[in-house]
């Protein structure tokens, strides 16, 4: 019989009169990889917040072994062996990789004295453990993000962790950092009988690193169920209730006038010799991993990066774009990759944000009544959720977050919308509503480019895509004459 390491019994949870967890039943066993999965608003992030004692359930009650527990504090979670690593890591920056790793540790030991020799030995064994190498003198803001979150999985480890939560874990790595953190994660369950539970937007992700499917809809369990019978195509049914079944982008270049011709467009230490055509009412597909190019090729289209050569005409007529006023001049607009830093003002309310870019065109007195009437317009065109213009973005879902962002940009009446993962971060159906949108948008006339590294995305999305690696395109194919493996081919093959 397997080892119970955490049981959730009839698990209730309402905020302001909202039932957000309803009668939730959930046992993990110990070793065992489990899929927490579920739309914005599902009851993930409540159910977690629970489990590590920052919120207490209205109804029902917490086991850990032969612990029962109905009020749960965050140090009893803890000691318990419940850690949770969230997608800001939670790390210091301002701390080394060691006093990162090991301090926890320290201080959970009661000590009042800090012993610097075995915080390192310590750090070093825990790092040891999960075969990963890295100076323990370091400062962690100084590292990349995969080290950072391997920092976190080593802390873990070192405060003898028995349930390891991963919020998100893979949404800013390439797949090779991908691939590594799953051959950690399986020797984490299989070597040191730690169970892991992963939460992910990424469906595929789903079926290759886990045993067993939570599926949490409108706060109830929905589905439990081993990954050897979960049938695939049904995920997102369980997910939304609704049957979803993306549809390709049907588009027919005969005729088309070419928007916007690149030739040979260079950024060193980017990207070199880029060159290709965008035609109105066009979806081009760019995928390509973190650190191939595909953002920087798309910040230097819009004025962010400017290249160190090459071409770029609008209608056959060659033009400079060097800043991002030069791009907007010429009518492109970009959606960057980031929403939280890049793209939107979280403490500010959906009108400022939705006008942000047009308001300096309004001249030295502000129109509020235009600015709301703007906001309203876009609100009701984007179906944004709730319809209040007023309220700061921040409170809205991340679905509906990407709408503003994309509200704001449109405003400006951009010819062609760069989108840099549009849907990161994002649930299965606001996915399909936003790549519906995205499609309407080029029916109407708007040429896209759709930057990704979601195989499916670029396969649903676009009309035609090309493969960056290495700075280079090494792949272009109408989307209807290529396939997954294709694309996952190209994607992840070593350039040298």
């Amino acid at each position: 019989m397997e080892n119970s390491i955490l049981s959730v019994k009839n698990i209730t949870k309402s905020f302001s009169g909202h039932k957000v967890l309803d009668d939730v039943n959930l046992t993990v066993n110990e070793g065992e990889i489990i899929c927490l999965v579920g739309e914005n608003g599902s009851g993930k992030s409540t159910l977690i917040k629970i489990i590590s004692g920052y919120y207490t359930a209205d109804v029902g009650e917490i086991t850990f072994g032969e612990k029962t527990y109905t009020r749960l504090s965050p140090p009893e979670s803890i000691k318990q062996g419940v850690q949770v690593i969230y997608q800001d890591f939670s790390v210091f920056s301002n701390l080394t990789v060691a006093e990162n790793i090991s301090l926890g540790a320290q201080l959970a030991s009661g000590k009042k004295i800090v012993n610097w020799h075995e915080m390192r030995e310590n750090a070093q064994k825990a790092l040891d453990m999960i075969g990963v190498h890295m100076n323990l003198e370091v400062l962690v803001e100084t590292l990349p993000v995969a080290q950072k979150q391997l920092v976190a999985i080593a802390r873990a480890i070192l405060q003898d962790a028995k349930l390891i939560i991963m919020d998100e874990p893979t949404t800013t790595l390439t797949q090779k950092e991908i691939n590594s953190l799953f051959d950690i994660i399986r020797w984490l369950s299989k070597e040191r009988g730690v169970a892991v539970m992963f939460i992910t937007h990424k469906l595929d992700e789903v079926f290759e690193v886990c045993e067993r499917i939570a599926v949490l809809r409108n706060g109830l369990l929905v589905v439990d169920e081993g990954i050897e019978t979960f049938e695939k195509d049904k995920l997102p049914y369980y997910m939304t209730g609704e049957d979803i079944i993306p549809e390709p982008f049907e588009y027919d270049p005969e005729g088309a006038e070419s928007l916007l011709e690149v030739r040979n467009l260079t950024r060193r230490g980017n990207f070199s010799d880029i060159s290709f055509d965008l035609h109105r009412g066009e979806i081009l597909g760019i995928i390509g991993q973190l650190g191939s190019g595909r953002t920087e090729l798309a910040k230097s289209l819009f004025g962010m990066l400017p290249p160190s050569s090459g071409d770029i005409l609008i209608r056959g007529e060659k033009v400079e774009i060097k800043s991002i006023s030069d791009a907007l001049s010429h009518r492109i607009a970009y959606v960057p990759e980031d929403r939280l830093t890049e793209g939107i003002l979280l403490n500010r309310s959906v009108i400022d944000n939705i006008n942000s870019v047009t308001l300096k065109d309004s001249g030295f007195f502000i129109n509020m009544k235009q600015m709301i009437q703007s906001a309203l317009v876009w609100v009701r065109d984007l179906h944004i959720v709730p319809n209040y213009v007023r309220v700061n973005a921040g409170t809205f879902s991340g679905g509906n977050q990407q709408r503003i962002v994309l509200a704001k940009w449109l405003a400006t009446e951009p010819e062609i919308l760069i989108l840099n993962g549009p849907t990161v971060g994002v649930d299965v159906k606001s996915k399909n509503e936003i790549h519906t949108l995205i499609k309407q948008l080029a029916r109407s006339g708007i040429s896209c480019i759709l930057i990704s590294d979601d195989i499916n995305e670029i396969l649903s999305a676009t009309s035609r895509v090309f493969v960056i690696n290495a700075g280079e395109i090494i792949y272009d194919s109408p989307t209807s004459e290529t396939d997954f493996k294709t694309l996952s081919e190209k994607v992840t093959q070593v350039i040298v």
